[in-house]
């Protein structure tokens, strides 16, 4: 900070400004603190990290009065300044960047209670939330966990007691807990939330908070900032209107240099875009100056320069009373350019607010209305509009002296010029998929309500009731924000703790809300969101701190591309679930009911670390690489109340289990029954044990295409598994040591065969049921509105 202390000017790191220093601010320099403007020239500040305004906002000073009656008794009688944002106001905040002018402010707020400090406490005191799944996912473990011990306990107790067999009890009871105790549910959400953030990762979305990644697919509003999210944060040259020889019917005629990229700005346009581009600083920090000075030169000859033949002289800069800034340029030979010799004229070009310019030129009443049309119409396409007029005046007497006040000059109207933050060109496309996806999309801006509305329109997003802004919103009760927030899609001047607001309330009626942001201003709006989302390019630290998702190109394509990523790994999840549950009930099972009934042990310690070598795998790395479905965005987002554990979902799962049970007891108690050894009833049992859980893993692969449809879709984890399976039980069987160690027998190819039948054989009604749920046109198996 340049401050002045006892007189003198003074450079001190920004941290230790304090409350009652003057600071001098100029273009290029932050502001250190939140103030009071005390003298301000041509004063322009970007507030859009607070605000989200897409243009800087003049600045005016306080008059003395004001500042008298402003000055504060004591720390505890210093008022708070206006929320920042909009024209004219007398308010600098920290954080904010000069990008024009210099002025005077007396230090007001500093640290906590700048505006800056209230959002970094607004976002201290927002918590961060487990999501449904994990709650879910906890609640069952415990409840599986308390249950398989005491499973364990009873196998124990009632092998020993009953058999007087204690180590083989203990065998049992561990046999039993290895079957039951459910440490592939922690393993499988871990994996797939880690795994779902490298592909993610793939397609420039970080994740920061894993779990916000499951969540994605139960998104059903998302609320998007307008500045740097759906616009691309830099201003261009929208619209040239050049005013026509022709006043009555075409006042002015209209250019868009969008709809000509790669031509020249020709005549009569070129002239309001040259004398715009005089008016602007030379190499100028202000973004709608460089927009103005980029477009001029790209449309001059390779060889030519915008002042070739001028030599600036003198700057009228903008005031309260002239909203309009004029430069007077000499005009000279190229030869001269720098004589000491008077010039051959001036040429003064002036750019401002339409009404300023309006005034300069001395309009008559019919030539005012039909500016004030033209500006009505740029305005309403989110256009900022700048007047532009130019004069030239001869060299009077010897000297080349120049009036006090642009005034004297006798300027002529040469046209306007709208300036935009252009949208992003992927957004229309990537909107129309959200409204496929039947995802709501909201704008939450702290722009002008006309601008915010035109960016709506077109990006195809404005709502039926219009725009309402943060004013309206800041006298609502909480009830009435809920009803609102419902019926309205595009919120401008929203202020950071209205943003905050209004994500609360969304999440009140139930939505699962998802915000997007770039600005420290959507720091605490981006923490209360189920997902919130943050621009990693143009993003501020704050933002991405806070987020829960990082866009890494700032694109909202993204976006979706990562609700897509999300809705596929839910589905998989489910399916890996779903597998989880049917694979362990035939296994615990036969660890329990050889105990009950007293049959032949079937399954041993040594078995269920085989089953798990295929379990483990298949519900991870398997279902986890599974393809989205085809219909993954053309269905509504989840009931975010939706258990991932629905009804439905362990229905079909015991069934399966069921299923599979049956053909391995069937198996075991026929070889029995035919005279079979307990090794080789084992052996079989065991067999089509493993073929039946390879089968469970086809046909959940999705439930609703059969296995012909799902072999077509590739997944490489799945034929290692298989085939990793196959290999190791032929080991098993075949191999005399290993088999000793697993107590087989060796299977013939018959008993292979009735292995092989019996295994496939379990799961072919699950098949069925998909082809005629296909038939009748249901609803997807598994879902929790499905019916069969």
């Amino acid at each position: 900070s340049l401050v002045i202390r006892d007189g003198m000017r003074k450079r001190i790191p920004g941290r230790e400004t304090a409350r009652g220093d003057v600071v001098i601010v100029a273009e290029g320099d932050r502001v250190p603190a939140d103030g009071i403007v005390l003298e301000a020239t041509n004063l322009l500040v970007d507030e859009s990290l607070l605000t989200g305004e897409s243009v800087p906002v003049r600045k005016v000073a306080l008059t003395p009065a004001a500042i008298s009656d402003a000055a504060p008794a004591s720390e505890e009688s210093i008022a708070p300044p206006e929320h920042p944002g909009g024209d004219d106001l007398p308010y600098v905040y920290s954080s904010t960047l000069v990008v024009g002018g210099v002025g005077l402010v007396e230090v007001r707020q500093t640290g906590p209670r700048a505006q800056i400090g209230q959002i970094g406490r607004a976002l201290h005191e927002v918590p961060v939330e487990r999501t449904h799944v994990q709650q879910e996912v906890t609640q069952l473990v415990k409840v599986l966990a308390i249950g398989a011990f005491a499973l364990c306990i009873l196998v124990l107790l009632a092998y020993g007691i009953l058999r007087g067999h204690w180590l083989a009890g203990v065998l049992a009871g561990i046999t039993l807990a290895m079957a039951v105790i459910p440490e592939e549910f922690p393993l499988v959400l871990t994996l797939f939330l880690a795994l779902g953030a490298w592909r993610l990762a793939q397609r420039h979305v970080l994740t920061r908070r894993m779990p916000a990644i499951e969540t994605l697919g139960a998104m059903t509003v998302l609320c998007s900032d307008k500045t740097g999210t759906l616009t691309q944060n830099r201003m261009s040259v929208g619209k040239i209107a050049a005013a026509s020889s022709i006043e009555r019917d075409t006042p002015y005629l209209v250019y868009d240099p969008a709809l000509h990229p790669h031509e020249r700005v020709a005549e009569p346009f070129f002239s309001v875009l040259r004398v715009s581009a005089l008016a602007s600083q030379t190499t100028p920090f202000d973004p709608m100056e460089q927009a103005l000075q980029q477009l001029a030169r790209q449309s001059l000859d390779p060889s030519g320069q915008l002042d070739a033949d001028l030599v600036f002289i003198q700057e009228y800069p903008l005031t309260s009373e002239l909203l309009a800034v004029t430069r007077v340029w000499a005009v000279n030979s190229v030869e001269s350019a720098h004589a000491t010799e008077p010039p051959a004229g001036f040429l003064v070009a002036a750019k401002g607010a339409p009404e300023a310019i309006a005034r300069l030129c001395g309009l008559d009443a019919e030539r005012r209305e039909a500016l004030q049309r033209q500006t009505a119409q740029f305005a309403q396409q989110g256009l900022r509009v700048l007047g532009v007029a130019q004069a030239v005046a001869p060299v009077m007497g010897e000297a080349a002296a120049l009036p006090d006040t642009p005034h004297a000059f006798s300027f002529t109207l040469l046209g306007l010029i709208g300036l935009a933050d252009p949208i992003r060109p992927t957004v229309p496309a990537a909107m129309r998929d959200c409204d496929t996806a039947g995802i709501r999309v909201v704008m939450i801006t702290g722009d002008y309500p006309l601008t915010a509305q035109a960016i709506g329109e077109q990006i195809g997003m404005l709502g039926a009731k219009g725009v309402i802004t943060g004013d309206a919103l800041a006298t609502m009760s909480d009830d009435d924000l809920r009803q609102h927030a419902h019926d309205y899609t595009i919120f401008a001047r929203v202020v950071p703790q209205e943003k905050l607001r209004l994500v609360k309330a969304l999440r009140a009626r139930g939505e699962i809300v998802g915000m997007t942001g770039d600005g420290v201003n959507d720091a605490p709006a981006l923490r209360a969101a189920d997902i919130g989302v943050a621009m990693g390019g143009r993003g501020t630290d704050v933002a991405r701190e806070a987020a829960a998702l990082v866009l890494l190109d700032d694109d909202f394509t993204s976006i979706v591309e990562a609700v897509r990523g999300g809705r596929r790994i839910f589905d998989n999840l489910r399916k890996a679930m779903a597998f989880i549950f049917a694979v362990h009930i035939p296994i615990a099972s036969l660890a329990l009911l050889p105990v009950v009934f007293g049959w032949p042990t079937i399954l041993m310690p040594v078995h269920i670390v085989f089953l798990e070598f295929i379990i483990d795998p298949a519900c991870t790395l398997v279902f986890e690489s599974e393809p989205a479905e085809p219909d993954v965005m053309r269905r509504p987002p989840r009931n975010p109340h939706s258990r991932l554990f629905s009804r439905r979902l362990v229905t079909l799962s015991v069934l399966q289990g069921i299923s599979v049970l049956a053909a391995v007891l069937t198996v075991f108690l026929v070889a029995l029954q035919l005279g079979q050894t307990a090794a080789e009833a084992r052996t079989l049992a065991f067999a089509t044990l493993v073929v039946a859980d390879l089968a469970l893993i086809l046909v959940n692969r999705s439930w609703t295409r059969v296995i012909l449809s799902t072999l077509r879709s590739p997944n490489p984890a799945l034929w290692l598994v298989v085939g990793g399976a196959a290999v190791t039980l032929a080991i098993a069987i075949y191999v005399p040591f290993v088999a000793s160690l697993f107590h087989f027998a060796v299977l013939h190819l018959t008993d292979v065969l009735i292995c092989l039948g019996a295994g496939i054989a379990s799961i072919l009604w699950f098949e069925a049921l998909k082809v005629i749920q296909k038939r009748v046109k249901a609803t997807p198996v598994g879902g929790d509105t499905a019916t069969v």
